[in-house]
């Protein structure tokens, strides 16, 4: 396509994460874009070193400046981006909160890539809380940012199926694309895009962050519950059970048919997985991750760590 420069508008991307890439392309490929702004470097790795945001990486090959603040309410940052006259700023999993000096400095305003069908899963972790919620479809949303949390109202979406098999990391690749291409369609006709829908607050949930702790499994849930929480806590926080005084990950969670028992108790180990009885239903998990071990089958777990009979995780 060919986009005439006196038309392009001019636009900085904000963005950190593996998920924002796709979109930080889009913008390149349609935009004039004039600046990217990530998170700075961080420790990582056993050697804490520091490691640039996925963003950032993208960039370098752009020749654009790239800015990494430090704080964002001091007007450091507005100053930096308000030399580029800008039509347009783009936000996709940036990190942090845009003050309204922020907001309100390019000519049309800042839109943002969300990950979820909003108002649902408005947030940190929308597409996590999806795969946990059980939710037969997600999607994009293009949304105009305010000072409120993902409710500003919403010029494009887009919908999805979440496969029965799916993680949560599985869907974050899908959407970081699905997000890119929406994004790019949105920017190519964007001024004369028309107004966009206003939300309806009162269907709006929250997606908060997760934390560590939500990965323990409740036994007593039914299978599928337990199933979508392996999901959605696949590939962080992980999904974990004790098993006496021991604690392994679970993967590869999928329905069983195996007769149920006393919620957490093991029903056997074959080909599929680890069959374990919940609060109705049974789950088989594929693959198993003792503390400070590899991932590994749930088979070549057990032949090293034997299940006896009648044995209840979660205890």
């Amino acid at each position: 396509m060919y986009l005439d420069p006196a038309l392009t508008l001019r636009a900085a991307f904000m963005g950190s994460p593996d998920f924002a890439v796709s979109s930080l392309h889009a913008v390149a490929a349609v935009c004039d874009l004039r600046a990217v702004v990530c998170q700075p470097d961080r420790p990582a790795g056993r050697g804490r070193k520091l490691r640039p945001p996925a963003v950032k990486v993208a960039a370098e090959p752009l020749g654009v400046p790239i800015i990494q603040p430090t704080k964002m309410k001091d007007g450091t940052l507005r100053d930096a981006l308000a030399q580029h006259d800008l039509d347009l700023i783009v936000v996709t999993a940036f990190g942090r909160i845009l003050p309204k000096d922020i907001l309100d400095l390019p000519r049309l305003g800042c839109i943002n890539v969300h990950a979820s069908l909003l108002p649902r899963w408005r947030g940190a972790a929308p597409i996590q809380r999806a795969v946990l919620a059980g939710d037969p479809t997600t999607g994009v949303a293009i949304m105009r940012m305010e000072e409120g949390l993902d409710t500003g109202p919403v010029y494009r979406m887009v919908e999805t199926p979440i496969e029965a098999h799916e993680t949560s990391g599985m869907l974050f690749e899908r959407l970081a694309v699905l997000g890119g291409e929406v994004l790019r369609e949105t920017l190519e006709t964007f001024e004369s895009i028309g107004e966009p829908t206003v939300q309806d607050d009162a269907q709006a949930t929250h997606a908060a962050m997760l934390s560590k702790a939500e990965g323990a499994v409740d036994w007593s849930q039914p299978a599928q519950r337990v199933v979508d929480h392996v999901r959605g806590m696949d590939p962080w926080p992980c999904a974990f059970s004790a098993r006496g005084d021991l604690v392994m990950k679970l993967y590869g969670a999928s329905l069983s048919q195996e007769e149920t028992g006393v919620p957490g108790t093991v029903l056997g180990v074959d080909e599929r997985g680890l069959h374990v009885a919940c609060g109705t239903g049974a789950i088989c998990l594929a693959q198993l991750q003792p503390a400070g071990k590899k991932r590994m089958s749930a088979q070549a777990y057990a032949a090293g760590r034997p299940f006896e009979d009648g044995e209840r995780l979660g205890t």
